[in-house]
C-alpha cells in the first residue's frame, strides 16, 4: 500500500521540516498521483462543480485524498472552500448548517452527507477578520476553541489542519494535489506529525490527541516523537471535553476494526481512564481478576465481527466495560443495605450508569440494551417451566446469549461452562427435545430446593389481625 504510493508518487521521504509554515505547496500534477474523479463519490463531484462554476475555490481535502493515496478506500469526502457557509447554503437547497465551535455546512444527499467547510484563518487576523466576516473565535483558560469561525486563505487554512498527512487537496478544476505541511512525504514515512506546536494544538482541541492513536492504528503508522511526546502530560484535558463528544469519539475508536489495539494505545497513553474512570480504578487496583482479559476479548470479538462485515452494537461493550464493578457496587449494596437482590441491581446499576455518564454521555436506547444484557445474565439461569422458553423470545437474548459466552470463556467457572453449553443445545434442537430439556432442569431444582411449609391460616389470620 505504502509502496504503490512511493511508486506512483516519485518522491522520497523528506525529513522533520523546521518551520511550521508553508506559504507554497508542493504542487502534483494528474500524472503524478493516482487521485482520480473515478475514485471520488460523485456526490462529493457535483459540490466540487457547483462551486467551481459559482466561482470559488473548492478542494476535496483531508481522509478522501489520504486513503486515496495510501491505497484504501476513501469514506468520507470532507469539502474546503473559500466561500462562506451562507453562500454555500444559498447555492444547495439540500444544504443544512450545522455547529456553533465550527459553523460546518452539510449537503445531504438521502444517507450520504457532503461536509464542506469554509477555510479557516489564523487566531491573530481575528481583529480583521471579525470586521469583514462578522465571525468571532473564542478560547477556554486552558486554550481550547470554543468558537473557531475565523475565516481564511487555503494557506492559512493547511496550517490550521491537524496532521500533515490531513493537510492534503485536491482540485477537480486542474486535476491537482496541493501539499501544503509534506503531508506526502509522512505518508510514505508512516508518521503521523502534527502542524505546529504540539503542545499549543493539543490545548486547542484535547481530541486530537484521540486523534493522533486512531489514524496510527488505523494506517498501521507511528506518532512522531514531537507529536506523541506531551500527550500523557496533557491527559488531563480530556476533563473538559462535553461527554457527548466523547461518545462520538468512543464510536470512532471502538467501533471500526481497531478497537483492541486502541485499547491498548489509550492505556499506554493514559487516556483510557477518562472515558472509562470506574473501570481504569479497579484495573489499577486489581479489583477484578478477569477484568483486563474479559475486556480485551470483548474487544478483539467486536473487531472480528466489524471486520466480517457482521453487525455490532455499542452496548455489548459498554456492557463488558462496567460489568464488574457494577457486580462489586450489588454485592457492597446487598451487604451494606441489606438490599434484596433486584433491589441491589437496580441501585446499582443507576450509580454506576450515573458515574460513567459524567464521562461519556450514553444515549438511553443503548442504556436499555445494556440493562438488558445484564438483566439476561439471571434470566438464563432459571430455565425450569416456561421460564426458558420466554428467555429465548427476549429481543435481546442473542446479545446476552453471547455475553454469557464471554463471561464462560473467561472465567472458565464449571457452572458457567456448563450453563452456556445448555443455552447452545438449546437453541440447535427441536421443541420436543426443548421441552425435555426444560424438564430436567425443573427435576433438578425439585431435588435441590424443597418446597417451604406453609404458614397455617391461623397464624396468617393473627398477623392479619
Amino acid at each position: 500500500m505504502i509502496n504503490l504510493c512511493k511508486k506512483v508518487l516519485g518522491q522520497s521521504a523528506s525529513k522533520k521540516q523546521a518551520v511550521t509554515h508553508y506559504p507554497s505547496p508542493q504542487i502534483y500534477t494528474r500524472d503524478q498521483h493516482p487521485v482520480s474523479r473515478n475514485l471520488l463519490s460523485a456526490n462529493a463531484l457535483k459540490v466540487l462543480y457547483r462551486l467551481n462554476k459559482s466561482g470559488y475555490d473548492a478542494y476535496l481535502v483531508g481522509g478522501g485524498v489520504r486513503d486515496i493515496l495510501l491505497g484504501l478506500e476513501p469514506k468520507d469526502f470532507d469539502i474546503a472552500t473559500n466561500a462562506t457557509p451562507e453562500q454555500i447554503k444559498g447555492l444547495f437547497r439540500n444544504c443544512r448548517l450545522i455547529g456553533r465551535r465550527f459553523r460546518l455546512a452539510h449537503i445531504v444527499f438521502g444517507r450520504e452527507v457532503i461536509e464542506v467547510a469554509t477555510f479557516r484563518g489564523h487566531h491573530d487576523s481575528a481583529p480583521k477578520k471579525q470586521q469583514d466576516c462578522q465571525k468571532t473565535s473564542k478560547q477556554s483558560e486552558h486554550g481550547m476553541l470554543l468558537r473557531d469561525n475565523i475565516y481564511g486563505s487555503i494557506e492559512e487554512d493547511a496550517e490550521r489542519r491537524d496532521f500533515t498527512i490531513n493537510a492534503l487537496y485536491y482540485s477537480s478544476a486542474d486535476f491537482k494535489i496541493y501539499d501544503f505541511a509534506n503531508g506526502l512525504a509522512d505518508i510514505k514515512a508512516c508518521i503521523i506529525r502534527l502542524i505546529g506546536d504540539p503542545e499549543t494544538r493539543y490545548r486547542e482541541d484535547p481530541v486530537r490527541m484521540l486523534r493522533a492513536i486512531r489514524f496510527a492504528t488505523k494506517l498501521d503508522m507511528k506518532i512522531a516523537p514531537e507529536t506523541e511526546q506531551p500527550i500523557s502530560t496533557l491527559a488531563p484535558l480530556l476533563e473538559n471535553i462535553p461527554p457527548a463528544r466523547m461518545f462520538e469519539e468512543f464510536l470512532k475508536l471502538f467501533l471500526a476494526g481497531k478497537a483492541f489495539s486502541n485499547y491498548q494505545q489509550l492505556c499506554h497513553y493514559q487516556l483510557f481512564k477518562y472515558f472509562f474512570p470506574i473501570v481504569a480504578q479497579s484495573t489499577n487496583q486489581q479489583e477484578f481478576p478477569y477484568l483486563e482479559a474479559f475486556i480485551s476479548k470483548a474487544l478483539n470479538n467486536t473487531d472480528s465481527r466489524i471486520n466480517n462485515s457482521k453487525r455490532v452494537t455499542p452496548a455489548f461493550l459498554f456492557a463488558a466495560m462496567l460489568w464488574y464493578p457494577l457486580q462489586k457496587q450489588v454485592e457492597q449494596l446487598r451487604q451494606q443495605a441489606q438490599l434484596s437482590p433486584q433491589d441491589a441491581f437496580f441501585s446499582a446499576l443507576g450509580e454506576v450508569m450515573a458515574e460513567q455518564q459524567r464521562s461519556i454521555a450514553i444515549p438511553k436506547r443503548f442504556q436499555a440494551v445494556m440493562k438488558d444484557i445484564w438483566i439476561l445474565q439471571d434470566k438464563l439461569v432459571k430455565r425450569e417451566g416456561k421460564k426458558a422458553f420466554k428467555t429465548f423470545e427476549h429481543p435481546k437474548f442473542r446479545a446476552g446469549y453471547d455475553f454469557l459466552l464471554l463471561r464462560a470463556e473467561i472465567e472458565q467457572d464449571p457452572q458457567l461452562i456448563a450453563l452456556a453449553k445448555w443455552w447452545t443445545d438449546f437453541q440447535t434442537t427441536g421443541h420436543d427435545t426443548q421441552q425435555q430439556m426444560v424438564k430436567t432442569i425443573g427435576r433438578t431444582c425439585a431435588r435441590r430446593s424443597p418446597r417451604k411449609r406453609r404458614k397455617p391460616k391461623t397464624q396468617n389470620t393473627a398477623n392479619e389481625q
